[in-house]
């Protein structure tokens, strides 16, 4: 395990897609295992499906493929990254990841090499659904994905609870992120924090997540917060 990965200063340097994609080898390598050129897909996988679709792959999401696109640790614990395979084509958009009980999908547009990711609940009604903005761009959404993942790849390591007031406050104290608070135009929504060997997730002010990198860190961050964990 790779000892100094400091979360919150290497997500502060996430500006571009290299950048992102720096960041999610950092992370793997310190909080779950370091990244292999077998963890990809290769071209002939990605350019199969472009040939199936009709379409040429953002940028963005070729090279996030070919660099962690296989490591389902990373990506599925919970929601799929889909396999190149399965990509499907919805109201324009690019259908990359569903949710595990079949909710919601996510999809990206097709236009530029980096862009924007929308949401789409599966609802009773077909004709309500709509497209709506996640993350300004796929790169970071991939980051957002393999933070997401985290607390389901090593559950004894992970804990929630429902969030009061108190526990808001107690949140203050650990830094803040730098992700945008998600989705885009939907708040309160969803906001990250990160301690010494912990990362916490905060959903619309009701829910909290923590990942430890070690069960000692585990501990006192439940301390922090005191009693009334679930898992």
């Amino acid at each position: 395990m790779v000892e100094a990965f400091e979360v919150r200063e290497e997500l502060a340097g996430v500006v571009d897609r290299a950048g992102a994609w720096r960041f999610i080898r950092g992370f793997a390598a310190a909080w779950a295992t370091p990244l292999t050129d077998a963890d990809g897909w290769d071209d002939a996988a990605l350019d199969a499906a472009e040939a199936r679709l009709g379409i040429t792959l953002p940028v963005a999401v070729r090279e996030a493929y070919a660099l962690f696109g296989r490591r389902t640790d990373l990506t599925s614990n919970q929601d799929e990254l889909l396999e190149p395979k399965q990509l499907h084509v919805l109201d324009g958009l690019l259908v990359f990841r569903e949710e595990d009980q079949g909710a919601a999908r996510w999809g990206v547009r097709l236009d530029g090499p980096d862009p924007a990711v929308f949401i789409r609940p599966d609802l009773e009604d077909a004709d309500a659904e709509r497209w709506e903005p996640w993350l300004d761009s796929f790169s970071v959404a991939c980051v957002e994905i393999v933070l997401a993942e985290s607390p389901h790849a090593a559950e004894e390591l992970a804990d929630y609870r429902e969030a009061d007031e108190d526990d808001l406050e107690v949140l203050e104290r650990y830094a803040r992120l730098p992700l945008p608070e998600y989705p885009s135009g939907q708040l309160p929504g969803t906001r990250w924090f990160a301690g010494l060997d912990v990362i916490i997730r905060e959903d619309a002010r009701s829910w909290i997540t923590v990942r430890a990198r070690t069960e000692e860190a585990l501990v006192n961050v439940c301390e922090d917060f005191g009693d009334g964990w679930l898992a």
